[in-house]
């Protein structure tokens, strides 16, 4: 799409102009008031700002203790201190800003690296180095981003630094040079893509960022801007090819903030140095279904269906969000993004936490529209049903309950290995849960990764079998997989056995999650075993008659499970939300049989409680996701079928 394109275009490529600079005081004086006055106050906050200093001992903390905060919050904190006086000065462009502008810009400068610790190698999946190598710049993540902030800088304030002192754009200039143009065009990180490698938030995200850093500054040197243009090009062809044509976020709704939004800011940015060349992408359904995806994903208020490494609270949509739902013609996305815009309140207006300069000038410059579009258009009634086969997500609704079930593998970028593993929200409100991720560390992103409780099987509402767990990898999934839509019912239906080890003994593990609308929701499990004897390794221990083989279930819930009298089954009330009753059977609903010849249909089934589990909830990044404990509900099932029961 976007290579041939370029190489296809034959004009000049302008600058990227996208917003007012400073001197345009008409239209900085124009913007919404409200955002004017809380961006003077953020400004203010930080005036006499004194910048951290990031030290050699400071980089060198994320190899000798693993933690990766205690660096990076500094590093951003710089970047929000900027970001938030720039802004200030261009509202206000009376100076009062400046110096504490020029401290900053020169303390980034100053860095020995923009790259993270944790990102500082640069071969793929290769150990980090303890220290960054200042002739030799590794682009990742937020070196990309910081390239960006500087040009913003530059292109915003150019003409007041400059009468200042002409140095203070040069320096910015010389970095930008050093540490973004002749990297990018002189290595080759994987993010940028071969062909070959799989691709993911990164390639798009650092790539929006390279071309910010050189086309909002204008070099002049027109060879290297032609090199960057079809580099990116390509890169963005990359990272499409790893979309199915359905548009699922494999990495889900917190990185498709990284991804499907930084590929919208990509075309935005090719699209106005070309003069409109790549404005028929936006009529490309890919690209149509990458937008919409954040829409269909949501669930109500904060909450997304989650999995893998993102959080339920993506965080609120907004001006991005909305811009691209413009662009793409999409009436009900753009009413969401609108809506869901103002309930962010002052965070939506000013991102606050954001290091990127540039979606908080969007933000400057969309406020007015987006909130005068709010006042005229209601938030869309409902989200659809949907399933996404190219990740195996499936989403289902009937205004009071919703049900999210993951099919796919294990093999996902951010992946936990939760295959068939579910989530259930009533009344928008968390009850059956997908726990996230943890802050992260060394291990998160090591050989060590699954030994992290967050991403085991164990702590996703899904079987151990045996006494095993599922296995991470591309070749542990689900197959057999039937989905099927309906007015009254929507259902998934498939074998997750290959998920687990050949040591778990399994033959066969259907499971079938159905939410017939109006009533409630069932998840039906069926599973069968070969019956050759021991299982080996850490499995329950020889198959006798005293001794059957077993799962476990693991159901996670955010509110406190208390056991409640039922008439049949073991029955758990969730906090307020409803009723969770476990069956020995399938019920009066019909299941789909699958390939369960092997099926002991004649062996005696029974469930049990084996525990319930409180699970503390002290990690800061699962904190902003959950504001108290959680829980862990354990069954025991023995036979070969049980029937959840959810309402």
């Amino acid at each position: 799409m976007f290579h041939e394109i370029a190489q296809n275009y034959q004009g000049k490529l302008s600058a990227f102009t996208p917003y007012a600079p400073i001197t345009d005081r008409n239209a900085w004086d124009t913007l919404a008031e409200d955002w004017k006055k809380e961006a003077l106050c953020l400004g203010e906050s930080y005036l006499g700002c004194v910048y951290p200093h990031l030290s050699a001992t400071d980089f060198m903390d994320f190899l000798r203790t693993g933690n990766r905060t205690r660096y990076e919050d500094k590093l951003f904190a710089k970047r929000h201190a900027l970001n938030a006086l720039v802004l200030a000065e261009c509202v206000e462009n009376k100076g009062r800003f400046l110096d504490d502008i020029i401290n900053g810009i020169f303390s980034v400068c100053e860095e020995s690296a923009w790259q993270l610790p944790a990102h500082n190698s640069y071969i793929r999946d290769t150990p980090q180095l303890p220290l960054p190598d200042l002739t030799d710049p590794v682009l990742d993540l937020f070196a990309c981003e910081t390239g960006s902030v500087l040009a913003s800088v530059h292109y915003l304030l150019q003409k007041t630094l400059d009468g200042i002192s002409p140095f203070i754009t040069k320096r910015i200039r010389h970095e930008l040079e050093h540490r973004i143009l002749r990297p990018y065009l002189d290595r080759h990180f994987w993010w940028m893509g071969n062909g070959k490698e799989p691709m993911n938030n990164w390639t798009i995200w650092c790539t929006q960022n390279v071309l910010l850093s050189l086309f909002l500054t204008d070099f002049p040197d027109e060879a290297a801007k032609s090199a960057v243009f079809h580099k990116a090009c390509q890169s963005a062809d990359f990272f499409l090819a790893e979309y199915g044509q359905d548009g699922c976020c494999d990495e889900g709704a917190q990185y498709y903030r990284h991804a499907g939004l930084c590929l919208f800011n990509v075309m935005e940015i090719l699209n106005a140095v070309t003069d409109g060349a790549f404005v028929s992408l936006y009529r490309e359904e890919k690209i149509k279904n990458i937008a919409s995806y954040i829409l269909n994903v949501h669930i109500g208020d904060k909450y997304y269906v989650n999995f893998a490494d993102c959080s339920p609270v993506a965080g609120r949509a907004g001006v991005r969000e909305f811009l691209f739902a413009e662009r793409t013609g999409n009436e009900s996305m753009m009413r969401f993004a609108a809506q869901d815009f103002h309930a962010g309140g002052t965070d939506s207006l000013l991102l606050p936490s954001e290091n990127n300069l540039f979606y908080r000038l969007q933000n400057a410059f969309t406020t007015r529209r987006i909130t005068q579009y709010r006042t005229s258009h209601p938030a869309p009634a409902g989200r659809p049903d949907i399933f996404y086969p190219s990740a195996g997500v499936f989403l289902a609704r009937d205004g009071a309950l919703t049900l999210a079930v993951k099919a796919g593998d294990n093999g996902d970028s951010h992946n936990h290995n939760d295959t068939g593993s579910f989530t259930v929200y009533k009344n928008n409100l968390p009850m059956f849960i997908d726990v996230g991720v943890e802050s992260y560390t060394k291990k998160t992103f090591s050989p060590r990764r699954y030994e992290i409780w967050t991403m085991q099987s164990a702590y996703h509402n899904l079987p151990t079998v045996n006494g095993f767990q599922q296995k991470d990898g591309e070749c542990y999934g689900a197959k057999d997989v039937v989905c099927h839509m309906g007015d009254t019912l929507c259902d998934i239906d498939m074998d997750i056995s290959g998920a687990y080890p050949a040591e778990s003994g399994l033959t066969a593990y259907r499971r079938r999650a159905a939410l017939y609308k109006g009533k409630e929701i069932l998840i039906h499990d069926r599973f069968s075993f070969a019956h050759t004897g021991g299982m080996g390794g850490n499995a329950a221990g020889t198959e006798t008659e005293t001794n059957p083989p077993s799962v476990i279930l693991s159901l996670m819930t955010y509110e406190k499970p208390l056991p409640a009298p039922s008439a049949g089954g073991l029955c758990f009330q969730i906090g307020t939300l409803g009723t969770l009753t476990a069956e020995s059977g399938s019920g009066s609903h019909s299941v789909h049989s699958g390939n369960m010849e092997n099926t002991a249909n004649t062996e005696t089934i029974n469930i049990r409680i084996e525990g319930i589990e409180e699970i503390p909830v002290t990690d800061p990044r699962l904190k902003t996701a959950w504001e108290h404990n959680i829980y862990r509900i354990l069954l025991r099932v023995t036979g070969g079928e049980v029937t959840l029961r959810i309402s």
